[in-house]
């Protein structure tokens, strides 16, 4: 056979997979593509929320990433979750013999992932599970009522793993409280580092390599304080690991392949990771999680804690030792437990960091408390009256989840780790001693920026089933073609997470002699999740957010950019449609510092 012919039978179909998709995409399907020599990615794809889980809530779809090396010997990396498993088998067995798959690599191992691994072993029974020891440990679990006796070997760090024509692998583990056998490979003929969970994002679409990488920050971003943050420190250490290979690709679980952005992403994180372990103030978050339900109510709190300007350090019960929860509890203004119901109980591990904490905590230390379970919830019952027998104050009320969490109860969730983190910050602030000095020329500056005044707004918004809305006054005309504007959001505003890049709401403008009323309910607190439109008259804007129909004017907008500025995002919108709905003037927020709204 001729090159050409080989080229035709061998890359053809693989190249036209990748150049030319289909122009109607499916819910679901595969994108193929070769990314380097012997090396091929299969891209599991959705163009919808997968899961509920915090770390998809921006809505734009996702990849699941697997990668075939095909030398001397052949080497699968991490089959997808259930959601992909016929989709990706399927496609697997068109374009390799599964009898001649020598190793499946695992990157982390979950409950999701076992489907997948029990039916791709059951057609590939020779094929050897190459993964790390806390991986090796929780597939058993996963495997144990299934008919699979694939061998299993597990590598620790700089274990090597030799494919063939210059393909030797090399393991790295990179450990977290919620991928405890996290493994990175790395493989020197490629210069390909398969990053698993971390330097991914949730999007998707057509584009393999990040080509124009700027247009990903936006999601690069979320991912990481959603999914990453709360493990800075075990991040870090990952990272550190990592700089000793000189990768010129990284090839994550999640989103594009990096390589065009790859030192300005890498540089990004190092940035993010500082910011975090800066923070004055830390949240012990301690879990343990039977079906991973408790654990995506932790990655929320955590979200909701984090954007308050609060560090977390997620401790899994399972994982970690004492001297581990010891320490976290010692350097935490605060701390939170949570839990799953097994047989009308805590996990051993939740009592035994239970013991550690009521022995080592100090009183002036704030707690929480939440939980799924599927029956009764004994377990979260349990902590709780532990903790207020013993005298200590909560942050949030006690939260109890049913099953699976839903949209709702995660944003509740998010809300109340963010009431969680402002509690703190406001007890640091009280036991800050006030000044005794004369009048400061920074206090002089902010009497000077508080004279700078702003119209008094209302800014709403609606996504599916969840509502939000914020009292604003930062807010300006920015342009006049396009017609567009700015507003300054806090980064712990519980809307925040509702206006990311595209993402539509309406600015409703209020009346000066007939604001006091909206003014007063949208500056009082809200409970987490709770209703911000109760008692108060709406319409729905042709955007799908709520107008508020006691306002002066409404416009309809939409956000084009986020710029991080401090402790705010300044955001840019431009609007799409507006009226009038009465006549008057609009009601302007006057201040007497500028040190606070």
């Amino acid at each position: 056979m001729g090159i050409r012919a080989k080229l035709e039978t061998v890359q053809l179909p693989l190249l036209v997979s990748c150049l030319f998709p289909p122009l109607t995409m499916p819910a679901k399907d595969v994108q193929i593509c070769p990314i380097a020599v012997d090396t091929t990615v299969f891209r599991s794809r959705t163009w919808d929320r997968l899961k509920f889980e915090i770390e998809y809530g921006l809505q734009r779809g996702t990849t699941a990433n697997s990668y075939l090396i095909s030398a001397d010997k052949i080497a699968l990396f991490d089959p997808p979750g259930e959601s992909f498993t016929d989709n990706f088998v399927g496609t697997l067995i068109q374009r390799l013999d599964l009898n001649s798959l020598d190793y499946v690599i695992l990157g982390h191992v979950n409950a999701n992932r076992a489907h997948t691994l029990k039916l791709l072993l059951s057609l590939a029974p020779q094929a050897t599970i190459i993964c790390s020891n806390p991986a090796a440990q929780n597939l058993e679990k996963l495997l144990a009522d299934a008919e699979v006796n694939n061998p299993i070997q597990v590598m620790k760090g700089n274990d090597r793993l030799d494919l063939g024509r210059g393909h030797e692998l090399t393991f790295i583990p990179t450990p977290s409280p919620r991928y405890p056998g996290q493994l990175c490979t790395y493989d020197p003929r490629t210069e390909i580092l398969f990053t698993d969970k971390l330097f991914g994002a949730h999007v998707c679409g057509d584009q393999v390599f990040d080509e124009g990488w700027t247009i990903y920050q936006e999601d690069r971003r979320y991912y990481f304080d959603c999914l990453l943050a709360p493990a800075a420190a075990q991040v870090s250490a990952a990272l550190n690991k990592l700089e000793a290979y000189p990768a010129q690709t990284y090839a994550p679980s999640h989103g594009p392949l990096v390589r065009y952005g790859l030192r300005e992403l890498t540089r990004n994180y190092q940035q993010w990771l500082r910011e975090q372990q800066a923070q004055a103030l830390n949240v012990a978050l301690i879990y343990a999680s039977a079906y991973g339900n408790t654990s995506t109510l932790a990655q929320a709190i955590a979200r909701g804690i984090t954007k308050a300007g609060v560090a977390v350090t997620a401790i899994n019960a399972e994982t970690s030792n004492a001297e581990e929860i010891k320490e976290a509890i010692g350097k935490s203004a605060g701390f939170i437990f949570g839990s799953p119901t097994l047989g009308g109980h805590a996990p051993t591990p939740i009592q035994t960091a239970l013991g550690i904490t009521l022995a080592n905590a100090s009183k002036t230390q704030l707690c929480g408390v939440f939980g799924s379970f599927g029956w009764s919830g004994e377990a979260i019952d349990m902590l709780e009256n532990k903790f207020r027998d013993a005298g200590f104050s909560f942050g949030f009320d006690t939260i109890r989840v049913k099953f699976k969490p839903t949209d709702q109860t995660l944003k509740m969730c998010e809300e109340a780790g963010t009431d969680f983190a402002q509690a703190l910050k406001k007890a640091e602030k009280r036991r800050q001693p006030k000044s005794a000095l004369p009048e400061s020329e920074s206090a002089r500056t902010d009497q000077a920026l508080g004279r700078l005044v702003g119209s008094l707004c209302v800014v709403t918004a609606q996504q599916g089933e969840l509502s939000s809305a914020m009292l604003a006054s930062w807010v300006s005309q920015a342009t006049f073609s396009p017609p567009g504007l700015t507003v300054a959001v806090a980064k712990e505003r519980a809307i925040e997470s509702f206006l990311h890049k595209n993402s539509c709401f309406v600015l409703n403008i209020l009346q000066e002699g007939n604001h006091l009323g909206l003014m007063k309910h949208f500056l009082k607190p809200f409970a987490p999740g709770g209703d911000r439109f109760a008692e108060v008259a709406t319409e729905t804007a042709e955007n799908g957010a709520p107008i508020l129909t006691e306002s002066l004017a409404y416009l309809e907008c939409r956000v084009q950019q986020r710029l991080e500025c401090g402790d705010h995002w300044v955001l840019y919108a431009v609007t799409d449609r507006g009226a009038l709905l009465k006549d008057g003037v609009t009601a302007v927020h006057h201040r007497k510092s500028g040190d606070h709204y």
